[in-house]
């Protein structure tokens, strides 16, 4: 039986989304084990330039995300809708067109590499390790399109186990790469960049020998049919995502200016600590919303109504209980993720781990709001989840970044996140309630 016909139970529900889970698991942990390589044998100041040009990673990531979530949405739709040639196409289509914005980005991103990185905030204590940094993990960036593009679309295809694999065998090269580069080889913060780009090489690679070879497969590369209503549609639907990643990255840049104002170079490396914390605790909502949603675009495309409003409640329930362990795993374990980064009885350590205490209550909103945006976009509607995403990364969290600093300092600046995916938390359930008669999911 397809995967996708199987009738919705918990059961079905973990182990179809559990590979998805744990990719974006692995990645986080993949992500928070390079960081402690940069911070323990080259600096922090090593670690507050990452963060700095981050912003411009998080872009790249940003396009891979809207390409593969808008695109894995048409696709899965197109299949339910027994139109497996036209799924084929669009997909083939879309990984032609992620390839190109790939290529593009790197011409632009190593050319104008000097005014980026300026732009970007560096100071003149981290400019040398924000250039050298940026320039060489560009190189990659049609790999690191690609790595998103593929873990959506292993799922898509029905081998979503194939996607855990890959991002594996991807983070396992990351790490002994990183080991080899920065210690031994004593590459510095280049050996880093290249380490992180050629561990998104590995699944790329496999990706690409999947959907190219497998014509017995489920989803496989075609000659692509160019469809101008594909690609918009695909962008528009998958916005959502890209304006959160945007949003991210344009408040990263404030919350970085914010801290160097108020606590220089520390500041940074101790909110770049935290911000790996929260890629690690807020991966099982990603990889939980990016596996679901395409048993919600096959079913609703399929007009299975009574499988998508029990595909609903389970996710919301599972959402719940993950939030509330999220919240107690961060405070419990906050000392310990921090001092994987930073030395106990430094400044960093202290400022992370005090910021720590009050960044972690926005876990217990996230997930929801996580779920709400990915929930419209699996439903093809980019629209609301596009603004779902703009006031919960961008309008509510500038407007907190403004004011609460103001009102309480330091601690002002911490607890902007969390305010912000309360107020969102509060408009992501009016638009469920307000959209449940339009596409029957209550």
């Amino acid at each position: 039986m397809n995967s996708f016909e199987r009738p919705i139970t918990l059961g079905f529900l973990l182990r179809f989304t559990l590979p998805s889970m744990m990719m974006m698991l692995f990645n986080s942990f993949y992500t928070m084990v390079d960081g402690g390589f940069v911070s323990n044998f080259i600096g922090t100041d090593a670690l507050s330039a990452i963060n700095i040009v981050f912003p411009l990673i998080n872009f790249v990531i940003a396009v891979g995300i809207m390409i593969a979530s808008g695109g894995s949405a048409i696709v899965a739709r197109q299949m339910g809708e027994n139109e497996p040639e036209q799924a084929r196409q669009s997909f083939s289509l879309l990984t032609t067109f992620a390839v190109v914005l790939g290529v593009l980005i790197v011409i632009v991103s190593i050319v104008f590499v000097d005014p980026i990185v300026w732009a970007l905030g560096s100071t003149n204590a981290l400019y040398e390790y924000c250039r050298e940094y940026l320039f060489y993990i560009s190189l990659f960036t049609p790999c690191c399109i690609l790595q998103i593009f593929f873990q959506f679309f292993f799922t898509t295809a029905g081998r979503p186990q194939l996607g855990l694999i890959a991002t594996l065998l991807g983070g396992v090269t990351n790490i002994v790469l990183d080991y080899v580069f920065i210690v031994p080889m004593h590459m510095g913060i280049r050996g880093a960049a290249i380490a992180t780009g050629l561990g998104q090489t590995v699944p790329t690679v496999i990706g690409l020998v999947y959907f190219f070879s497998r014509r017995n497969a489920l989803l496989y590369y075609v000659r692509p049919v160019l469809r101008r209503s594909v690609l918009c549609h695909a962008c528009l639907n998958g916005s959502s995502e890209m304006v959160s990643n945007l949003a991210v990255a344009v408040t990263t840049f404030l919350l970085n200016i914010m801290m160097l104002s108020y606590l220089g170079e520390d500041g940074v490396a101790a909110i770049t600590i935290v911000f790996y914390a929260q890629f690690f605790f807020t991966a099982i909502f990603f990889g939980y919303t990016s596996g679901t949603a395409p048993l919600i675009s096959f079913h609703f495309g399929a007009h299975n109504v009574d499988r998508l409003k029990r595909l609903l409640r389970l996710s919301l329930l599972f959402v719940m209980v993950c939030s509330l362990s999220a919240y107690a795993s961060s405070v419990v374990l906050s000392k310990t993720i921090v001092g994987i980064f930073a030395p106990r009885g430094t400044e960093v350590f202290s400022i992370a781990s005090d910021g720590m205490e009050l960044f972690a209550i926005g876990f217990l909103f996230m997930g929801f709001n996580i779920f709400a945006s990915g929930l419209f976009t699996a439903l093809s509607n980019g629209m609301v989840s596009a603004v779902l995403s703009f006031l919960r990364t961008f309008a509510f969290l500038i407007a907190a970044i403004e004011w609460l600093p103001r009102l309480w300092g330091v601690s002002g600046i911490w607890l902007a996140i969390p305010v912000a995916e309360l107020l969102a938390l509060l408009v992501s359930l009016v638009c469920i309630v307000r959209y449940r008669k339009r596409y029957h999911y209550l």
